[in-house]
């Protein structure tokens, strides 16, 4: 079963392109996408609320998103999210 993941972050005042630039420069994204079962792993922006980003991620099966998680790579996201995101929130599809 494939999972589909709408993840919505909202910045800091001032700080969401900050965020995607170090998200960027650190080579998060292509690194995920390397990762077993990863479908789909794309940032949108908002064309009205200048603080949001929009994560759209798919995986083959939720196992594999659950591997994902554990990842050591994903240890350094989070630090990038404690710096410039006040809050997240998941919606699974």
């Amino acid at each position: 079963i494939m999972l589909t993941l709408l993840v919505t972050y909202t910045a800091k005042a001032g700080q969401r392109d900050a965020f995607l630039q170090a998200v960027l420069q650190s080579g998060l994204p292509e690194r995920i996408r390397q990762e077993d079962g990863c479908l789909r792993y794309d940032y949108f922006l908002s064309a009205e609320r200048p603080d949001e980003i929009l994560l759209a991620e798919q995986w083959a099966s939720p196992e594999q998103q659950e591997i994902h998680l554990r990842q050591p790579h994903m240890a350094r996201l989070q630090q990038l999210k404690t710096t410039y995101i006040a809050e997240t929130a998941v919606q699974r599809l």
